[in-house]
C-alpha cells in the first residue's frame, strides 16, 4: 500500500563526503515528511529513515537523480530495518570513523557564490583569500584521513569563530559542515616575504602584483603546492625564470583572468572555452595565434599550442582583481583583462612540487624573489592537470589536481591491487573492489626525491582507501625505481609480484576504462618500453586478451647510436636512418656541427653500441633530425611536438606514394624517411611525414588484422592530434573505430592503471 509505513537503512557510496551530501539528504527527507537521521562514516553516507513507503522510495530516487554537483554516487543500497517511526523528524548526526570504504572529493575552483562574497565590499569575506563553501575549494590536498571532518584536515589549528560556527551548524546554509570554511577572523592569513624570508609590509596581494609588474619572480602558494609566477608579457622576466629554473625551452602555462582574456593569444574552437571554466580547472592546450609569440615572448617557443589556465583559488582571483583596480561585484570577470601570468610548478630540477613554507624558502632560494605564503598547510602534493580537446572529447596529458582521487570504474571486482607504474610520468594505482584510484602525477623517477614521492604517494593512497593489496604489479624493466620499489614492498608484506609488459599495460589501461573484454586489437606507439624479448619496443601491434597478449607486428627497428643518449638527440636517429638507407657516408658532413658525428657513423657501420628499437617515438625523432627541425632536444617529446606544429601550419597533403612496406607484420617506414632526407621544405616534410604515417598505420591494420572493427590506441604518440585526426579519418573509411584513453593520459601517466587491470584479472582468474 502506498501509505504503509516502512523503515529502511540506506547506504550511499562514492564521493559523498565534503560535498554537501548530508544537508542535501536532510532537505529531501524533511520535504518528504520522513523521520530518521543521516551521517558520514568511513564507508560513505549512512541513512536511517522511516515513513510512507512511497516517500521513502522517492527519497532514494531523488538522492541518485539530484545529488549535489560535486558528489559522485557509485551505489545506493537499501534494506528494511525494524526501526519504528517516532515522529522526531529528520536530523544530521555526528560522523563515525572506521575502516575507509569511501573516498575524498577532489579540489575544485572557488564557486561563483563565494566569488560574489569575496568581491562584495559589504561582505565580511571581502577579499578574503580562503573563502570556500560546501560546493567548492580544497578537499584532497588538505585531508589527512577519512571520514572527511575538520579535525582530519589542515584547518584543525583554526577553530571557527561564532559566526562561522553558526553557518556550519545550519543545514540550510551553503556552509553547513563545510570543513574548510573560515573567515578573516578565524581562518588562515596571507603574508608576503622577500627572497631572504623577511616579511614585507602592506597588503600581500598588492605587494605581489607590484613585484610581478616590476619583472620579479614570485613563489605563490596554491592548493597542491607552490607556483613560480612572473609577468608573461615580460620577455626578460620569462627568460630569468627559465634560467633560474633550468628550463631552457619547455613551454610554460599562462594564467589569465577569464576566457575572453585569451583571445589575443589563442584560437578557441567549439567547447574549448567551456573546458577552461570547468570546476576542476585543468590547463588546456589551445592553438596559438600567429601573434602569440610576440605578445608572450619565450613562453611556448616554437610550438603550435599554448597552455592556458584560469584562476581557481581565491588568491589567484585576488591578483587579477587587484590588477583590475578592485572593482565591486563579479561583472569584471566577464570582461577581458590585461594581466597574464606564467604559472609553473615550483619544482626545481625535476624535483617534487614544493608544498611547505620552510621548504619553499630553502628549495626556491635564488629562484624566487619573493614568496606569497599563508599558514594553512598543504597535506598532499598535487600538480595542475593538463588536457586538450580532441575529436573524442577531453584528453589528459597530465592527470592530477581536480581529478585525483576520482575513481575509474572497472568492469570487474576483486582483491585490491597495487601497481607502481613506469619511469617517466610516474603514477601509482590502487584498486578497491571494482574501482581504480590513480595517484596524482608523480613525475620522472630520475632523482631520489621523486622516488621518495612515489613511496609517499603509495602509502597515502593505501591509507585513504583503507586497503591492503593482494598483489603488486610493475613494469618489466628491472632498473626502474618503480620496479625495485614494487619488489621491496611485496617482499616486506609477502605478496606476489606480477611484471606487466609496458605496451600491454598501455593497451590494458584503455581496455579497463572502456570495459572492453575478450580479445582486442591494440596499437601501442610510444618512446620506449622493455619488450618481453628484452629489446626496446615502442611501435607495437598487439592482440590483447586479459592477462595475455600476442605481438602481431612491430615497426621495423632502427639502431640507437650511443644507446639511451639517442633518445634525446634526434640527429643520432637521423644518422641511424641514413645508415639504414645505405647513405652512411653522408653522416659526418650532414651533421658536422656535432663532434661525435664521425664516431657515430663508425659505430653504425660496425654495429657497435647501437641496440635496435622498434620505437615510433624514435621514428619521429629521425624525421625531425632529417628535416633539420631539432638536433638535440631540451625536453622529452620536443622534436615530435615541433613536427606536429609544423604539419598543422602547412595543412593537408597527400601521403607519399609507396612510402612504406609491410612484410610479415613488420611496418617499414624507411622509404618515407628517405624522402624526408632530401626534402628542403621542413614544414612540407612534417606534413608529408604525418600524412604518410597515418596512411601506413591504416594499411598495416588492414593487412595484419583485416577482420577487426575496433583498434585500441595507446601510448604517448597518440597525443599527436595531427596524426590521430588523419588516422581516425582513414580508419573510418575502412569502417574501423579508434578507442582512445579518456580518463587517464595515453602516455606513461596511464601505465599504472593498465598494470593494475592486468593484475586484477590475474587474481580473479587464479
Amino acid at each position: 500500500m502506498a501509505d504503509s509505513i516502512i523503515s529502511q537503512s540506506i547506504r550511499v557510496s562514492g564521493v559523498v563526503q565534503g560535498v554537501g551530501f548530508r544537508p542535501f539528504v536532510w532537505r529531501l527527507a524533511r520535504e518528504l515528511g520522513l523521520d530518521g537521521w543521516v551521517r558520514n562514516d568511513s564507508r560513505g553516507v549512512e541513512i536511517e529513515v522511516s515513513g510512507a513507503a512511497e516517500q521513502v522510495r522517492s527519497l532514494i530516487e531523488r538522492i541518485e537523480r539530484e545529488a549535489p554537483p560535486l558528489a559522485r554516487v557509485n551505489s545506493i543500497v537499501a534494506r528494511d530495518t525494524t526501526r519504528e517511526a517516532k515522529g522526531g523528524g529528520f536530523v544530521i548526526i555526528d560522523s563515525r570513523s572506521g575502516r575507509a570504504a569511501t573516498m575524498l572529493g577532489h579540489d575544485t575552483a572557488i564557486c561563483r557564490d563565494c566569488l560574489s562574497e569575496m568581491f562584495d565590499p559589504g561582505n565580511r569575506r571581502w577579499r578574503y583569500a580562503f573563502t570556500n563553501c560546501t560546493n567548492c575549494g580544497p578537499r584532497y590536498t588538505i585531508s589527512r584521513g577519512l571520514p572527511y571532518d575538520r579535525v582530519r584536515t589542515s584547518l584543525k589549528p583554526f577553530p571557527m569563530c561564532a559566526r562561522c560556527q553558526t553557518e556550519y551548524r545550519q543545514p540550510d546554509d551553503r556552509r553547513f559542515h563545510a570543513e574548510a570554511s573560515c573567515c578573516p577572523k578565524c581562518g588562515p592569513q596571507l603574508f608576503l616575504l622577500d627572497g631572504e624570508g623577511h616579511r614585507l609590509p602592506g597588503d600581500p596581494i598588492a605587494g605581489t602584483l607590484d613585484l610581478l609588474k616590476a619583472g620579479k619572480i614570485v613563489a605563490i602558494k596554491g592548493l597542491g603546492g607552490f607556483h613560480l609566477a612572473c609577468d608573461a608579457r615580460n620577455a626578460v622576466a620569462v627568460a630569468v625564470l627559465r634560467e633560474r629554473k633550468q628550463r631552457d625551452e619547455k613551454p610554460f602555462v599562462v594564467m589569465l583572468a577569464n576566457a575572453p582574456s585569451a583571445a589575443p593569444f589563442v584560437q578557441m574552437g567549439i567547447g574549448e572555452p567551456g573546458l577552461l571554466t570547468l570546476a576542476t580547472r585543468p590547463a588546456i592546450l589551445l592553438r596559438k595565434r600567429s601573434t602569440c609569440d610576440s605578445n608572450l615572448p619565450g613562453v611556448a617557443p616554437g610550438l603550435a599550442w599554448l597552455g592556458v589556465m584560469l584562476p581557481y583559488t581565491p588568491i589567484q582571483f585576488l591578483l587579477f582583481h587587484e590588477a583590475a583596480k578592485r572593482p565591486p561585484g563579479i561583472g569584471w570577470l566577464e570582461r577581458a583583462q590585461d594581466l597574464a601570468l606564467v604559472m609553473t610548478s615550483a619544482n626545481p630540477g625535476g624535483e617534487p612540487l614544493v608544498i611547505g613554507n620552510s621548504e619553499a624558502l630553502l628549495r626556491l632560494y635564488g629562484i624566487a624573489d619573493a614568496f606569497l605564503m599563508h599558514d594553512r598547510d598543504i597535506v598532499t602534493r598535487c600538480d595542475d592537470s593538463v588536457a586538450r580537446i580532441t575529436g573524442g572529447g577531453l584528453q589528459f596529458i597530465r592527470r592530477a589536481r581536480g581529478y585525483t582521487p576520482r575513481a575509474i570504474k572497472l568492469p570487474l571486482a576483486g582483491p585490491s591491487v597495487l601497481a607502481t607504474g613506469g619511469w617517466f610520468k610516474n603514477t601509482v594505482c590502487v584498486t578497491r573492489g571494482d574501482e581504480a584510484f590513480v595517484s596524482q602525477h608523480i613525475g620522472d623517477l630520475d632523482n631520489a626525491s621523486v622516488c621518495d614521492y612515489l613511496e609517499e604517494s603509495t602509502a597515502q593512497l593505501l591509507k585513504l582507501l583503507g586497503v591492503e593489496p593482494a598483489i603488486v604489479a610493475h613494469d618489466l624493466h628491472p632498473d626502474f625505481h618503480s620496479t625495485r620499489f614494487a619488489a621491496d614492498f611485496a617482499q616486506q608484506r609477502r605478496l606476489p609480484l606480477l611484471g606487466v609488459q609496458h605496451h600491454h599495460a598501455h593497451a590494458a589501461a584503455v581496455l579497463a576504462e572502456h570495459a572492453l573484454a575478450g580479445s582486442q586489437l591494440a596499437l601501442s606507439l610510444d618512446g620506449v618500453g622493455l619488450g618481453s624479448d628484452g629489446s626496446a619496443w615502442g611501435g607495437e601491434l598487439l592482440r590483447v586478451d586479459g592477462v595475455r597478449f600476442e605481438r602481431l607486428g612491430h615497426v621495423a627497428p632502427l639502431g640507437l647510436p650511443g644507446g639511451d643518449r639517442a633518445a634525446s638527440e634526434p640527429w643520432r636517429m637521423a644518422a641511424a636512418a641514413l645508415h639504414q638507407m645505405g647513405r652512411g657516408k653522408e653522416i659526418s658532413e650532414r651533421f658536422s656541427a656535432h663532434a661525435a658525428a664521425p664516431a657515430i657513423a663508425q659505430m653504425l657501420a660496425g654495429g657497435i653500441n647501437c641496440p635496435p628499437t622498434t620505437s615510433m617515438g624514435r621514428i619521429f625523432d629521425a624525421a625531425a633530425g632529417l628535416l633539420g627541425v631539432k638536433a638535440v632536444m631540451a625536453y622529452e617529446g620536443q622534436a615530435a611536438m615541433l613536427l606536429e606544429g609544423m604539419a598543422q601550419s602547412y595543412g593537408d597533403i597527400l601521403p607519399l606514394d609507396q612510402g612504406w612496406k609491410i612484410t610479415d607484420g613488420v611496418l617499414d617506414l624507411l622509404p618515407l624517411l628517405a624522402a624526408l632526407a632530401d626534402e628542403r621544405n621542413a614544414e612540407r616534410g612534417a606534413a608529408l611525414f604525418h600524412a604518410t604515417l597515418a596512411a601506413a598505420l591504416a594499411d598495416w591494420l588492414r593487412v595484419v588484422a583485416p577482420g577487426d572493427k575496433t583498434i585500441v590506441a595507446s601510448g604517448g604518440c597518440f597525443l599527436n592530434q595531427v596524426l590521430v585526426r588523419s588516422l581516425r579519418a582513414r580508419l573510418g573509411a575502412q569502417r574501423m573505430q579508434i578507442i582512445e584513453a579518456r580518463q587517464v593520459p595515453p602516455n606513461d601517466g596511464g601505465l599504472s592503471v593498465g598494470q593494475a587491470w592486468v593484475a586484477l584479472q590475474h587474481l580473479v582468474s587464479h
